[in-house]
C-alpha cells in the first residue's frame, strides 16, 4: 500500500487559494469594468436619473387678484386656507389614517371615507389630496390625531381659498372658482381669468427615499394677478338686488333682473338677478341658477320695444309727434291673425304721442307698417339688437333677430310692438340709454380699470355709433316723460324728478304657443329725464300674484330703485328745485391751515348771498356729507371718489356755476391744496 504524500494538503490549499484569488480577481475586474462603465460612459445619464429621483419641480401659484367695486370695496378676494394631503407610498395603514383624518374633520361622509381610502391605497402615486381648503381649526385637529397615531405620509399644506365677503351681492357678475382656485368658472372670474390669475412661479424641492420633502427653494417667484376694478357701485347693487327681490316675492314671480347704467359712459352701476346665489357655496346650486339673466336671458320685450319703432318713424320723418293714427277699431287683422289692444281697449283716433303714452298695439303696428320692413330692420340693428355689445362677461346672448329681408307683413307688425324678436335686458337698457344721452349707442361695460401694483389702467368709454339725431332723441324723451306723467307708468314717478320711460308686457312662449298666464312684465326709463344720471331697466319673469302688467309690476320696482339711487348719488331735484345759493368768491381765499381748522372745529362756514354771477363754492376740507349738501343746494350733481374729507374738486372754486352740471370731488385723509379762486369775468 502506497503511503500518503505528507505535502499533498499544501497542494490542495494552494490550488484552492489560487482559485479563490482568480475568482476574486475576476469579480474585482468585473466591478471595475462596471464602475468604469457607469462612472465614465454612463455618467451623465446616471446623474440625471439620480437628480430626477431626488429633485422635484413644483409650480408655485400666485396670489389671485382681488375684484373691487368702483369705490375700492372688496367684492372677491383670496384668503389663507389649509389642504390635507398625503403621500400614498409612505402611508402604512390607509384605513387607520382615514379614520384619524375623519375624526379630526368631524364631518366626513361614507362616500368621502371611501374616496380617501382609495387615494391612499394607490401606492404608485407620489401625492394625493384628501380634503382641500379646510379651516385652520380643522387642520389642527387632524394633525393632533395623526401625531397620536404616529402614521407618516399625511401632511397639511397652505392653499388659498376664494372668498366673497358680501355673499350673494353681485354674484352673477363676479362668478366663482373651482376648488383648484386657478380657473374662473363664471362671471368676471372667468372672462378676466388670465389677468386675475397672475403668472405662476417654480419651486425646486428635494425629497428623500420616502418621497418626503427635506429641502426646497424658489427658482422663479410668482407674479400676483391684477386687481379688477368694476363699474359696479356696491351700494347701488345692494339697492337693486333688494328691490328686485321684493318685487319678485310680492308678485310670486319665477325670477327677474334689474340693471342700473350710466347712459353717458355705458358703465353698469348695478346688475341684479333673482333668484340669488352665493359663490362661497356655489356647489349647492344647480347650474341653471347661475345663468345671468341680464346678459344671457332672452325675452320678447313687448311694448318697451315701441320706442325703437317710434325712433325709426320720427328719424325718417314718416310720422311727427302730433300726427293722428286711427286705432278706433281696437283690433288689427292680417289674414287669420287678429291683434287686439291690452285689456280690449278701443282708443279711437290717437296722436303719435298717445300711441306710446297709452301703449296702443294697433297704433304701433300702423306706425311700423308706415316705416316699412327695410327701414325698421335697419334701425333695429342700429340700436344694437342681434349684436354682442358686451365684452366683459362670458356667455352673452346676441338675442334673436331674423333677417329683415325675410319678414312678412305679419312679422313686421309683430316686431313693431315687440314680438317675434328676442333681446337681452342689457341690449334693451343700452338701446334706451342711447335715447337718454342724445342718440349715441355706447358700449356697455362692467370693468372700469385694471390695477397691477401701483399702475392703474382705465377702460375708456366707447361710442359705437350714432343711432338717431339729438332732435329725435329730445322729442322721444318728451313723449316718454308723458308715459310716466299720465300714461301706463304713473307708478314709476319719483317725487321731485322728471322721468322718461316705457312699460312692456309680453306673453311668454310656452311649448311653442303664447301663454295666457305667463308674461314678462318690464319697465325701462332714465332719470332725471333731461340730464340723466341713470338708465334703469326692470324685467320680472312670470308674475303670478295680482297684475301681470309692466306698469303695475315692474314700474314700482323701478321707482324704488330710482328713488334710492338718486338720494345715494346726491342728484338735485328737477321739479321745483330749491333756488341756488350764491357763494361769495372772496370767502374761499384763506390759508389751507386756517380753512382746515375752521372746517374741523367750527363746522361748515356760513354762506353769504351776494350779487353778481353765481360761482362754484370751495368745499375742500369738508366731510363728504356736508360737501354734497352744499353742492346739491346749488343745483350741482356731486360725483365722489375716495373716502375722508374733500381734498380736490372740479370745477375749481370760483368757476362759473352751471346748475345741473356735475362737480367731481376727490376725498382723502390729507389736507387739500386749495386753488385760488378766479374772479368772475
Amino acid at each position: 500500500m502506497k503511503e500518503a504524500d505528507p505535502g499533498a494538503w499544501q497542494h490542495t490549499v494552494r490550488g484552492r487559494v489560487l482559485l479563490a484569488a482568480a475568482l476574486f480577481a475576476v469579480w474585482a475586474a468585473a466591478i471595475e469594468v462596471r464602475l468604469v462603465w457607469l462612472q465614465v460612459y454612463r455618467h451623465e445619464l446616471m446623474l440625471a436619473e439620480a437628480k430626477a429621483q431626488k429633485d422635484r419641480t413644483r409650480t408655485v401659484n400666485p396670489r389671485r387678484g382681488d375684484i373691487v367695486d368702483r369705490h375700492g370695496r372688496i367684492l372677491a378676494t383670496s384668503v389663507d386656507a389649509v389642504s390635507i394631503c398625503g403621500i400614498p407610498k409612505a402611508v402604512g395603514s390607509p384605513a387607520a389614517v382615514v379614520a384619524a383624518v375623519c375624526e379630526g374633520l368631524g364631518n366626513c361622509t361614507a362616500k368621502e371615507r371611501e374616496v380617501f381610502a382609495q387615494r391612499l391605497s394607490q401606492k404608485s402615486r407620489d401625492f394625493a389630496y384628501l380634503r382641500r381648503q379646510v379651516s385652520s381649526e380643522e387642520a389642527a385637529r387632524v394633525t393632533a390625531r395623526l401625531e397620536a397615531l404616529k402614521q407618516p405620509g399625511i401632511f397639511t399644506e397652505p392653499e388659498p381659498r376664494r372668498y366673497y365677503p358680501n355673499r350673494e351681492l353681485a354674484a352673477h357678475v363676479l362668478g366663482y372658482l373651482g376648488t383648484d382656485h386657478h380657473n374662473g368658472l363664471a362671471g368676471v372670474e372667468q372672462s378676466y381669468n388670465s389677468k386675475i390669475s397672475g403668472t405662476p412661479g417654480t419651486q425646486m424641492v428635494e425629497v428623500d427615499s420616502r418621497r418626503i420633502v427635506f429641502n426646497s427653494r424658489v427658482e422663479r417667484a410668482p407674479v400676483q394677478g391684477d386687481t379688477i376694478e368694476l363699474t359696479i357701485d356696491a351700494q347701488l347693487q345692494h339697492i337693486a338686488e333688494r328691490e328686485l327681490e321684493r318685487g319678485v316675492t310680492e308678485h310670486r314671480a319665477e325670477g327677474g333682473t334689474a340693471i342700473v347704467m350710466d347712459p353717458r359712459t355705458g358703465e353698469i352701476l348695478a346688475m341684479a338677478n333673482s333668484p340669488r346665489v352665493n359663490p362661497n357655496t356655489y356647489l349647492e346650486y344647480p347650474r341653471e341658477r347661475w345663468m345671468n339673466r341680464a346678459v344671457q336671458g332672452v325675452y320678447e320685450p313687448g311694448s318697451t320695444f315701441k320706442v325703437v319703432t317710434a325712433s325709426a318713424a320720427m328719424e325718417e320723418h314718416v310720422f311727427s309727434p302730433t300726427d293722428l293714427i286711427d286705432a278706433s277699431a281696437g283690433v288689427w287683422r292680417s289674414g287669420s291673425r287678429r291683434v287686439t289692444e291690452a285689456k280690449n281697449h278701443n282708443y279711437g283716433v290717437l296722436s303719435f304721442t298717445d300711441v306710446l303714452v297709452k301703449s296702443s298695439n294697433v297704433g304701433a303696428i300702423k306706425i311700423g307698417l308706415g316705416v316699412g320692413t327695410e327701414r325698421l330692420g335697419r334701425y333695429v340693428s342700429r340700436f344694437g339688437f342681434g349684436e354682442s355689445l358686451f365684452k366683459d362677461l362670458p356667455g352673452q346672448s346676441r338675442g334673436m333677430l331674423a333677417d329683415p329681408s325675410g319678414w312678412s307683413q305679419s312679422t313686421l307688425a309683430s316686431v313693431s310692438m315687440g314680438y317675434e324678436i328676442g333681446v337681452t335686458p342689457l341690449q334693451m337698457a343700452a338701446a334706451v340709454s342711447s335715447i337718454a344721452n342724445g342718440g349715441v349707442l355706447v358700449q356697455p361695460r362692467i370693468v372700469r380699470a385694471l390695477r397691477r401694483g401701483t399702475t392703474r389702467t382705465e377702460v375708456a368709454p366707447l361710442d359705437l355709433r350714432r343711432v338717431i339725431s339729438r332732435g329725435t332723441a329730445a322729442e322721444l324723451t318728451a313723449i316718454m316723460e308723458l308715459v310716466v306723467e299720465r300714461g301706463t307708468a304713473t307708478a314709476a314717478q319719483v317725487p321731485g324728478y322728471t322721468i322718461a320711460g316705457k312699460t312692456g308686457t309680453a306673453s311668454k312662449l310656452v311649448n311653442g304657443r303664447y301663454s295666457q298666464t305667463d308674461y314678462h312684465a318690464s319697465f325701462v326709463g332714465f332719470v332725471p329725464s333731461r340730464q340723466p344720471a341713470f338708465t334703469i331697466l326692470v324685467v320680472v319673469d312670470a308674475p303670478h300674484a295680482g297684475s301681470h302688467y309692466g306698469g303695475s309690476v315692474a314700474a314700482p320696482v323701478f321707482q324704488r330703485i330710482a328713488d334710492a339711487a338718486l338720494r345715494h348719488a346726491g342728484v338735485a331735484p328737477t321739479i321745483n328745485p330749491l333756488p341756488p345759493v350764491l357763494v361769495q368768491a372772496a370767502a374761499a381765499s384763506v390759508s389751507p391751515s386756517e380753512f382746515i381748522r375752521t372746517a374741523a372745529v367750527a363746522g361748515p362756514p356760513e354762506i353769504s348771498v351776494v350779487s353778481g354771477p353765481p360761482t362754484v363754492p370751495d368745499v375742500r376740507g369738508l366731510g363728504a356729507r356736508d360737501a354734497v349738501r352744499r353742492l346739491v343746494r346749488l343745483g350741482l350733481v356731486p360725483r365722489l371718489t375716495g373716502d375722508g374729507m374733500v381734498i380736490d374738486q372740479d370745477p375749481v372754486a370760483g368757476a362759473a356755476l352751471e346748475p345741473g352740471g356735475p362737480c367731481r370731488l376727490w376725498l382723502g385723509r390729507l389736507a387739500p391744496a386749495l386753488h385760488t379762486p378766479q374772479p368772475p369775468q
